[in-house]
């Protein structure tokens, strides 16, 4: 009777334990999510390529608004996707990152299409000194829930997405960075 009597006590302090870890953990999530309506991320360059930016994402009503600069890019368009992973540990490729965020299986499409990854988010347009100035909203891209951006990455590519399968013969990646909550005091 004293061993069964121990052992459901240790059952209930490991299961309290158990629960205060678990309100702990939410606590902290809550705290570094600030308010979950703006995310952020910053793209270092992929090899030598020298393509930089900062990007904001910002949850307005039933869309995700995107709106930054990227610098270092030769001029024109140049495919621009939410990959899967936040890993920037291949920094010669990008391939880290791995492919589109696609969690329905979708085929790839422009971002007014029907059907696309959810990381399609077309093409960004460099200036002639090599600056582009994204500023585009997004319907299917969220900062919550299943289709979460959050803790993935951004990819620049080094041509024009041209919409082809499987993935729009957008060339070689030259800029990634990891989208993550932006500090909600930071203008």
């Amino acid at each position: 009777m004293k061993t069964c009597f121990s052992l459901l006590l240790s059952a209930a302090v490991v299961a309290l334990g158990s629960c205060n870890v678990s309100q702990a953990q939410g606590r902290s999530r809550m705290a570094i999510a600030g308010d979950g309506t703006r995310a952020v991320c910053v793209l270092e360059p992929i090899a030598k390529s020298g393509v930089t930016g900062t990007l904001l994402f910002d949850m307005v009503g039933n869309h995700v608004h995107i709106s930054g600069k990227i610098s270092g890019l030769t001029p024109g368009k140049h495919g621009f996707h939410v990959h899967q992973f936040g890993d920037l540990s291949d920094s010669d490729k990008g391939e880290s990152a791995g492919g589109h965020f696609n969690p329905h299986a979708m085929k790839h499409g422009a971002p007014d299409a029907t059907t696309r990854h959810v990381g399609d988010l077309g093409n960004i347009e460099a200036n002639s000194e090599g600056v582009a100035v994204v500023d585009q909203d997004d319907k299917l891209i969220k900062l919550t829930g299943g289709e979460s951006i959050i803790g993935r990455s951004i990819v620049v590519h080094e041509k024009a997405d041209t919409f082809v399968q499987p993935t729009g013969a957008a060339g070689g990646r030259v800029g990634v960075g990891i989208i993550g909550w932006a500090n909600p005091k930071t203008k």
